[in-house]
């Protein structure tokens, strides 16, 4: 019986594909029952990214999917893999599942980066969404970059809009790469950041977060895939996370558009410490802990009055220590 270790590179429902990076060789695998239980915490055990442990030999038999008769069981061909166990994370990124609300959902592991794709307009940017998102990087130990596509849309019409924002999100910390997938500016730039390790592509939905892994290397096609689906045998074939190499070396995790982010086991009185800007100021708060909300001697509030801290990020702030309890 042949083991090993491998990468998750997709995630097609309760079916997935590895490979042993940094060879790119994807194999069909399926997940043994214990490793689902061991992990209720999560609506995903297994995430793309994550380091997994599995056995190959005889042909595969395990229990049938949920709705299946009592003693039903599937069997797969000799070509598919059982993942026995994950291994430890060194990072990833989480939110809260949008349906289940006491289970959060595991986007990727094991990153080298988060590259979240914004746009100002068409559709217009939430700074509180991708504040949460820069919350949830800092958290869990994965570095964000920032890439703001479609600014050829953008200079003429609002050229005041993009300075603001690349001001606000510098200030705080942030690399911001200005893209657009119609003139090729900032492509360059955005493919040397991901030409080593691993990156999570995400985003709001219409971003252009295809259109540009595509402008990355256009031999890929991210909404049609380039894993074949054949050993699926029909099922279960619409892929949720995939990675995917890039020519220019390195690899990239494409997800789903999110329209929400709920924070994950963050206590109100640790936000403000996920705000790097933030957290260099409030070392000179007269109180500690401070809120930053009243306290007097606040050294974070005199930063925003003065313009040290944007108003933006205070204001997404102020949001996560008083969002609603179905976002927590």
């Amino acid at each position: 019986m042949e083991k090993g270790e491998a990468i998750v590179v997709k995630n097609a429902g309760s079916h997935f594909f590895l490979s042993r990076l940094p060879e790119w060789a994807p194999f069909p695998a399926v997940l043994r029952g214990k490793v689902r239980l061991g992990r209720n915490v999560s609506t995903n055990p297994v995430a793309v990214g994550d380091r997994v442990e599995y056995y190959m030999g005889a042909d595969v038999s395990l229990p049938g999917d949920a709705g299946a008769e009592p003693g039903d069981r599937q069997t797969f061909g000799q070509g598919t893999a059982v993942i026995s166990s994950v291994l430890d994370r060194r990072n990833y990124i989480i939110r809260k599942s949008t349906n289940l609300s006491r289970q959060n959902h595991v986007i990727a592991a094991n990153l080298d980066r988060a590259v979240v794709a914004v746009s100002l307009f068409f559709p217009e940017i939430k700074l509180p969404f991708l504040d949460r998102v820069l919350v949830t990087c800092e958290v869990y130990g994965v570095k964000p970059v920032i890439v703001l596509n479609k600014v050829d849309l953008y200079r003429d019409e609002a050229p005041d809009a993009v300075e603001d924002f690349v001001r606000i999100y510098t200030g705080a910390g942030y690399k911001v790469i200005q893209t657009s997938c119609k003139t090729g500016e900032g492509i360059d730039a955005l493919r040397q950041e991901c030409s080593a390790g691993v990156s999570l592509f995400s985003g709001e939905s219409g971003v252009g977060k295809s259109s540009l892994i595509k402008a990355l290397d256009p031999s890929l096609d991210p909404k049609i895939g380039r894993i074949s689906a054949a050993h699926l045998q029909g099922r279960h074939t619409t892929s949720l996370y995939e990675m995917y190499p890039l020519g220019s070396g390195g690899f990239i995790i494409d997800s789903p558009g999110l329209r929400g982010f709920g924070l994950v086991d963050l206590k109100k009185e640790e936000i403000a410490l996920y705000f790097p800007e933030m957290l260099r100021a409030g070392r000179n708060c007269r109180f500690t802990p401070c809120t930053h909300t009243h306290e007097p001697g606040c050294a974070v509030k005199e930063a925003v009055d003065s313009g040290g801290i944007s108003a933006e990020r205070y204001n997404s702030y102020l949001g996560m220590l008083e969002e609603d309890t179905k976002f927590r």
